[in-house]
């Protein structure tokens, strides 16, 4: 590993831990040459999911195009960035459990919903919202009404 400071790759690790529940290993590294430390965290290879999208192009699965739709959901929410890394943590390891290496996108934006609807119910209606782009308020009043009874909250 090189470092960041002086560009040697000499150097020793001081500490390893868990990160990200489990799916990678946060390395602290100090660097023989200068001194530096350094954090490097270290992944498993995930298989690379492709994303079929709506008008039949074929694309490489982005964390972080999922990240942005969240962040863009959760704005001024009170959500931090950890929930949102672990919405999208989540939406992948549910695409890992699929077998198919290719994913139809509405797959993946149910994922999303299915996800951020338990962390911040206004942010999950944002997002579905856009994702599913409600033609007019009658389907938008649909899709708050379907919440509202889940929670078993509805006022009819």
């Amino acid at each position: 590993m090189k470092c960041p400071r002086c560009g040697a790759d000499d150097d020793k690790v001081v500490d390893s831990r868990s990160a990200r529940e489990g799916l990678a290993v946060r390395r602290r590294r100090e660097c023989a040459a200068c001194g530096e430390r350094f954090t490097t965290y270290e992944y498993i290879e995930a298989k690379q999911f492709r994303v079929i999208k709506r008008n039949g192009q074929h694309v490489e699965f982005d964390r972080a195009k999922i990240i942005g739709g969240i962040a863009r959901a959760c704005e001024k929410r009170p959500v931090t960035l950890e929930q949102m890394e672990a919405v999208a943590d989540a939406v992948e390891r549910d695409l890992a459990a699929n077998l198919s290496l290719e994913v139809p996108s509405g797959a993946v934006g149910e994922l999303v919903m299915k996800r951020l609807r338990d962390v911040d119910e206004v942010a999950y209606v944002r997002f579905a919202s856009v994702y599913r782009s409600f033609k007019d308020v009658d389907e938008f009043m649909s899709e708050l009404r379907e919440m509202l009874d889940r929670k078993g909250g509805a006022d009819d």
